[in-house]
């Protein structure tokens, strides 16, 4: 057979070169190969159809089912190079549910959170699929915490659990994705006793990679409420469990590097960044944000990272700072909001009022101290004066109306 290059074949039916790798990668080119780094593609290979033309449309009369068993297309190896996201949203023109899916998932990450909204009502009223509005349903949930509205994260939570569920495995992953959508606040005892043992045989491998980034968060907040003594644990109490939970987050990581699924390993690294920096252990945190930014920056992931600006502390802030200034002043505008839409919703699920008012350094000492660490212990922690830490808590204090004992119920 006769193969040629990508460079021809994008020149022959009028695409970009990257958008011919994309299509290439992602198995819409019948026959093409990979030889070392290039691609070598037949060539009498037929150009894929575009969905957007009137000729497609008129081919494929219903949606077609999307290209992966998942609600989240964009932690699946579709996306497996940084800096495509576009050009994968592109390549995806031949499913219009899968596409317009998509490009609602790259605007999440990217903090369009209107753009996010429109999509998922779309999605929503179209009658779409079960994968698709399980999607809808999850995006509407993020929306929520964005705009701190509980009718709206309400409301996404019976779209999921309306979704036309055809058997058990369907029935599985509609728990799995409420489960999700109340992690979101920190709620870990909504999640179905398989998940919790770490078994993700009742949902489709497809959604293993979003199932591992759930899994982990769901560890994380574990961990977080034993800490805090809102969850009690047999036989442990304070930072132990979450010390121990990296342990089992990095292995995800390398298995999600290994596996092209280049969302995942973002979530995942920063997830286990904020288990490093809860315990003390900031280095191994910076290597993973590091690694995070890295990843997040070529397709201005910037909402991800204002995502876990909370959790993190002034971490992402010293990191970012370092690398991207500019990227710094994008994600701290969207972490303002973010951070007071959250607060805001959570509060009103947990009944309860989430201090917008404390500095970083002031929410970060509150912290260690509704993990039942000593003055002296946090000013260890945070490398700070034993007098800087007391007034710290004396102004949380002063703030909330709370004694330090009770500081949780406003984190």
């Amino acid at each position: 057979m006769d193969y040629i290059g990508i460079d021809e074949v994008a020149k022959k039916w009028g695409l970009s070169k990257r958008f011919v790798q994309v299509l290439c990668a992602n198995g819409r080119i019948e026959g093409a190969a990979r030889l070392g780094r290039a691609w070598m593609i037949p060539r009498n290979a037929k150009k894929p159809i575009d969905g957007r033309t009137k000729a497609a449309r008129s081919e494929h009369d219903a949606d077609m089912p999307l290209p992966r068993k998942t609600p989240f297309l964009y932690m699946t190896d579709l996306y497996h190079t940084p800096g495509t996201a576009d050009a994968v949203g592109e390549s995806l023109a031949y499913n219009h549910e899968a596409q317009v899916l998509f490009e609602a998932e790259v605007a999440y990450s990217r903090g369009e959170i209107d753009k996010v909204y429109d999509i998922a009502n779309y999605l929503l009223h179209k009658h779409s699929g079960f994968y698709a509005i399980q999607s809808a349903g999850m995006l509407l949930a993020q929306c929520a915490i964005w705009k701190g509205d509980i009718h709206m994260w309400r409301k996404a939570k019976v779209h999921i659990a309306e979704a036309p569920a055809k058997n058990d495995n369907d029935r599985d992953a509609i728990q799995l994705a409420i489960s999700a959508v109340d992690i979101m606040v920190y709620n870990v005892e909504s999640f179905p006793e398989w998940f919790k043992k770490g078994r993700f045989e009742p949902i489709h491998k497809d959604a293993y990679p979003a199932a591992k980034v759930y899994y982990a968060k769901y560890l994380y907040a574990l961990g977080y409420a034993v800490a805090m003594g809102l969850v009690k644990v047999d036989g442990t109490q304070g930072l132990y469990i979450m010390s121990v939970i990296s342990f089992s987050i990095e292995p995800m990581i390398s298995w999600a590097r290994a596996n092209n699924t280049i969302m995942a390993e973002i979530y995942l690294r920063l997830t286990c960044a904020a288990i490093y920096h809860n315990c003390g252990k900031d280095e191994d945190a910076i290597y993973h944000i590091d690694k995070a930014i890295e990843l997040a920056l070529p397709d201005r992931f910037y909402g991800v990272l204002a995502e876990y600006c909370r959790a993190l502390d002034t971490l992402m802030e010293k990191r970012l700072t370092r690398i991207d200034e500019n990227a710094w002043k994008e994600v701290k505008k969207l972490y303002k909001i973010y951070n007071e839409g959250w607060s805001k919703l959570s509060g009103a699920v947990r009944g309860k009022t989430i201090l917008t008012t404390l500095s970083d350094k002031e929410r970060e000492v509150a912290k260690l101290a509704a993990f039942g660490m000593g003055n002296k212990e946090i000013a260890d922690h945070l490398h700070l004066s034993l007098s800087v830490v007391k007034q710290a808590v004396r102004i949380v204090s002063e703030k909330s109306g709370l004694p330090r004992s009770e500081f949780a119920a406003i984190l």
